[in-house]
């Protein structure tokens, strides 16, 4: 579709996801085995025919880079389609800073936009998680003549506060638009994906970089700012998506995929894409039991894998156990141990005897209370715990935490332990 250019907003932190996010972005995330999280916006994108493509990257981009390269995987590669991460700059005589809010990372990049010849953009998050054909919200924004059309969804009452939301009139109109307040006046939640006329678009974001009392957000500060005096409409979404900006969210999501059938992830006729590696097969051994499980290839399972997600490469050893987790690439499970609603990041090393997600003591982390309190504990990238570690529920074990690190071999609940390097 030559006259729509996609552009991908990848370059949040993600603090709200703790040491996952310590060296990367959050759309960088290892998703549902071999994916990343990013990888759903991107394949939605060519599934829908749309080949003219920016990331906007900016927090820990290394790892998102890396993973998008020239967009081979999703058909980038080629002289008619092109895929451009664009990152903040600064040029002699303007004030180009960081972003500093979703409509100012637009708008430090309204010149490429205009450069372009599409008439139309596509705003989207590199970080929900759904299946879209964004054709037929392009045909319903282009026959209402819209200068915005907002894709929302309803969520139950109880979620509302989290995201924002909308209030339309009986022509599909938006009347309201609320950013994360406690009461709602509606049920539908923007989805984060918007559809604009580029000269409406150009427009706003250039009034709103001079409002000096603006923080420079499409929720908070655009969206309001145009409902009365531009034409705002929205398009109905039926289907799943989930925003992955909380652990509980992360690990929930993960968790939906294995229970969907048909599962999204096999449909053929609207592939999901990611970069492949080449791996040898996955081996399932006579002592193993694997059930209701998403298992990558290349792992070699010896023990117990129940509702969990395994990534590529991961080792479960005889007689260990993984149930309720999330455990990421090259991550080896020592033999007897046991890892249960526990996140495990890439290259982390479970010796034997350990249990990770131990007890029932829930105590809200110490330094995350808000972020991990549901009994999720985390071990972060290149960690290694020791010969018979107890770790018990909403724990933080940071990135390159080694033995040295662990001064007992029982962490309680709501504990964090950091490298002292």
């Amino acid at each position: 579709m030559d006259n729509v250019l996609a552009i991908i907003m990848a370059g949040g932190r993600g603090t709200r996801l703790s040491v996952l996010t310590y060296a990367r972005t959050k759309p960088a995330i290892p998703f549902a085995g071999k994916y990343r999280i990013i990888d759903f916006a991107l394949s939605n994108c060519v599934n829908s025919d749309i080949h003219n493509v920016a990331v906007l990257a900016q927090y820990q981009p290394l790892s998102l880079t890396e993973h998008i390269g020239i967009g081979a995987p999703w058909g980038f590669a080629t002289p008619d389609r092109a895929i451009r991460l664009l990152q903040p700059y600064q040029v002699p005589e303007e004030d180009h800073e960081w972003y500093t809010g979703t409509a100012d990372a637009v708008y430090q990049n309204l010149q490429y936009i205009e450069e372009q010849e599409a008439e139309t953009v596509l705003i989207l998050s590199g970080d929900h998680i759904y299946v879209m054909d964004y054709n037929d919200m392009i045909e319903l924004h282009q026959n209402t003549q819209a200068d915005v059309t907002l894709a929302v969804t309803r969520f139950p009452e109880e979620e509302l506060r989290q995201f924002g939301t909308v209030v339309v009139d009986e022509t599909g109109q938006v009347t309201k638009f609320q950013e994360k307040v406690k009461n709602p006046k509606s049920n539908l939640v923007s989805m984060g994906i918007y559809l604009f006329k580029k000269d409406a678009l150009c427009r706003w974001l250039e009034e709103d970089a001079r409002r000096v009392t603006s923080k420079h957000d499409f929720g908070r500060n655009i969206f309001p700012a145009m409902i009365g005096k531009s034409k705002i409409i929205t398009y109905n979404f039926d289907g799943y998506w989930r925003d992955i900006g909380t652990v509980d969210a992360y690990w929930q999501a993960n968790m939906d995929l294995i229970k969907m059938s048909p599962p999204p992830l096999h449909n053929t006729d609207w592939p999901i894409r990611t970069p492949e590696e080449t791996r040898p097969a996955s081996v399932i051994s006579e002592t193993a039991e694997v059930t209701n499980s998403l298992v990558s290839g290349g792992c070699v399972i010896e023990g117990r894998v129940e509702h969990s997600v395994l990534s590529p490469k991961v080792m479960v050893a005889e007689g260990a156990v993984v149930k309720d987790s999330i455990i990421m690439n090259d991550s080896v499970i020592g033999q007897g141990s046991v890892v249960d609603y526990s996140i495990l990041d890439k290259e982390v090393l479970v010796e034997a005897g350990c249990h990770i997600g131990f007890g029932n003591d829930f105590t809200p982390n110490r330094k995350q209370p808000k972020l991990l309190k549901s009994g999720i504990s985390i071990v972060g990238k290149r960690a290694r715990v020791p010969l018979g570690t107890k770790i018990e529920r909403n724990c933080v074990i940071g990135c390159g935490v080694g033995e040295d690190n662990f001064h007992t071999s029982e962490v309680k609940s709501g504990k964090t332990i950091v490298s002292r390097r």
